[in-house]
């Protein structure tokens, strides 16, 4: 007999169960509709384990004032990560578990990685400088699968080609890159660059030069910062002379460690705006991104960890998330499965920066917008309107694949899904 009122019809319609459950609160339901789900499914779960190391050398004394990134930069971005996956993965009954280590001994990381590795763990984010994740690489082989998530080093996406390496951390070709496209943008084509006497800061600036022959930015002149000095008092008086020069649209720095270049503002021989490691500044993350979304990232990352999310914990939580994303998709956690459906076309990661993300299947570099800030805040974000590219403008930040000779080392076997 069919039913002739809305009463009727949900009493006669309806079961009793599903009446209770939508009397309920939504989060009731919510929870419900995860508790029903999970009785439906005949799966008895999967448990994805992720182990995390990180090399925390002694910090050198500072010639500044500058602030030091916290030590437990890059681990707090993981247990987010973790944190976020296990919510999402309830609904699958995916279970998501981090192991860690930090040390100042690279050794004792090795051996923690290969006794992970015997246990059955084979997704690793990492975070050591290139010469040690090099080794790491080596040492697990094809069946792990590693996220750079502490290295920029440009040689690892163009000629020193781990294949069972993934790149969360923006390059240093990306981020300067990104800064020469702002640049550009406002016509500042003459720079003054400084360099300071770190490799780090000579890898810097090398990214400065390829960026300003992309983007037509000019060094008028370059000058190098080899003094051992503290400029907390003597700023105003040797930087102006230091700075003097031709003329220059503004000030480009490369001082990674933060010697000299919070001092350079405001102090340079002419009027001139400071950008570069300090001043305005290419970044993967910080605490002034709001947009998109990302004010929820910040404000979860605060509770958890009683700081601001930084670039080291950024990368790190995007590796997890990656993992997590891939595992949902492919109902699989074997590294080399895992590893070819992330460089496929049919991956992309939603974070919080306006954009999909994508890894690059020619280095395995996560693709990703750059924000440029300053301590205050958000300025711009490259790419910048108007860059043309045939595939993506994200990949006119860092190098495009004909810049890299990386692409047969990330070369996957589509056909059963494991890595050459």
């Amino acid at each position: 007999m069919p039913c002739l009122h809305l009463y009727q019809r949900l009493s006669l319609c309806l079961s009793t169960s599903l009446l209770l459950w939508l009397l309920q609160t939504p989060s009731q339901a919510a929870d419900a509709a995860f508790t029903v789900a999970a009785d439906k499914s005949t799966d008895a779960g999967l448990e994805v384990r992720v182990g995390y190391l990180s090399y925390r050398p002694a910090t050198p004394p500072a010639l500044s004032n500058v602030l030091p990134e916290p030590r437990d930069s890059g681990l707090r971005g993981a247990e987010l990560g973790i944190a976020d996956s296990n919510s999402s993965g309830r609904f699958l009954k995916h279970h998501y578990q981090l192991d860690q280590l930090s040390s100042d001994d690279p050794d004792t990381l090795l051996s923690q990685a290969l006794a992970w590795q015997s246990s059955g763990i084979h997704l690793i984010v990492a975070d050591l400088p290139a010469s040690e994740l090099a080794r790491l690489s080596e040492a697990l082989g094809g069946s792990a699968l590693i996220f750079n998530a502490g290295s920029s080093d440009d040689a690892l996406r163009t000629d020193q080609c781990l294949g069972n390496v993934l790149h969360t951390l923006p390059s240093r070709a990306m981020l300067t890159d990104a800064l020469a496209q702002w640049l550009a943008s406002r016509q500042w084509r003459n720079w003054l660059l400084i360099v300071g006497n770190q490799p780090e800061d000579q890898a810097y600036a090398r990214g400065l030069h390829r960026a300003a022959k992309r983007f037509g930015g000019k060094i008028i002149d370059e000058k190098t910062w080899s003094f051992d000095t503290d400029l907390r008092r003597t700023a105003q008086k040797e930087m102006p002379l230091f700075t003097q020069g031709g003329d220059y649209d503004v000030v480009l720095l490369a001082d990674e460690r933060g010697d000299f270049g919070e001092y350079v503002l405001y102090n340079s021989w002419l009027p001139r705006p400071v950008a570069g490691t300090q001043g305005l500044t290419p970044v993967a993350w910080h605490r002034v991104i709001e947009q998109w979304g990302a004010a929820q990232l910040q404000s979860r990352f605060e509770a958890q960890s009683g700081r601001w999310m930084h670039a080291r914990d950024y990368a790190a939580w995007a590796a997890v998330r990656s993992i997590a994303e891939a595992v949902t998709r492919v109902q699989q956690a074997e590294a080399p499965v895992l590893r070819t459906f992330l460089l496929s076309d049919d991956f992309s990661l939603a974070a919080f920066k306006g954009r999909k993300l994508s890894y690059r299947p020619w280095s395995g570099q996560l693709r990703q917008p750059i924000a440029l800030v300053h301590p205050r805040a958000l300025v711009s974000q490259s790419p910048q309107e108007g860059i043309l590219h045939p595939v993506t403008d994200l990949d006119s930040l860092g190098f495009d694949a004909p810049e890299s000779r990386c692409a047969s080392a990330y070369a996957t076997d589509k056909t059963d899904g494991a890595a050459q």
